[in-house]
Parts: C-alpha cells; structure tokens; sequence
C-alpha cells in the first residue's frame, strides 16, 4: 500500500472534503431568519438609544498584569525544564531566578 495517502495535505483534503459534505447535508437543519426588524443591522449598546461608538478602553492596568503573568508563567516553564546534573546549568537557572525577581520588583514597585 502507498504511504502517500497518509501523509498531512492529503489528510487535510480528506478532513475538509468531508466538513464541507456535512455541512451542506445538514445545512437544512440550520436556522434561518423569517423577517427582518428594523434593528437588525444597528450596534447592541445595552439598550441605550443614544449610544456613540467612540468608547476608548483603558488597557493601563492590562499591560502590568500581562507582564506579571508572562513572567511568572514563562519562569515557572524555563526553571521546571531546567536539567540539575550540572553546577553551570543550575547557576544559570539562578541568574534566571534573579532576574525575574528583578523584573517583578520593577513591575511592582510603588512610584
């Protein structure tokens, strides 16, 4: 038997033929709209009529979270996949260690 047909595009033809086979078999089933309402095509602004679209989100308390976040997470992941045999390799993981927690007192400190 020929290994070509198990490899990844030919199995990724395969996989979308058959989405698209059973989408249209079932595209019967699907709910479609009866009637249009007049507001159909505006903006949901929580039941407020006169709503503008030029609301500006502050992301001043996101980015110290993000940062917060990616550190902890990526020095939990770089300091568990750290190998101990060698005394080089951990000193390195402690210069890691050090400058995380130089990074967290940076984000942390009050000004």
């Amino acid at each position: 038997m020929d290994k070509w047909i198990f490899s990844p595009p030919v199995a990724f033809g395969v996989v979308m033929a058959a989405s698209f086979l059973f989408s249209a078999l079932l595209s019967g089933l699907s709910f479609s709209v009866k009637s249009h309402s007049r507001a159909q095509g505006t903006a949901y602004a929580c039941g407020e009529e006169n709503y503008d679209n030029t609301a500006q989100p502050d992301y001043s308390t996101f980015f110290p979270f993000a940062f917060f976040f990616t550190l902890a997470h990526v020095a939990t992941m770089v300091l568990t996949t750290v190998p101990l045999e060698s005394l080089r390799t951990f000193g390195l993981a402690l210069l890691y260690i050090v400058g995380v927690i130089i990074g967290l007192y940076i984000l942390l400190r009050n000004d």
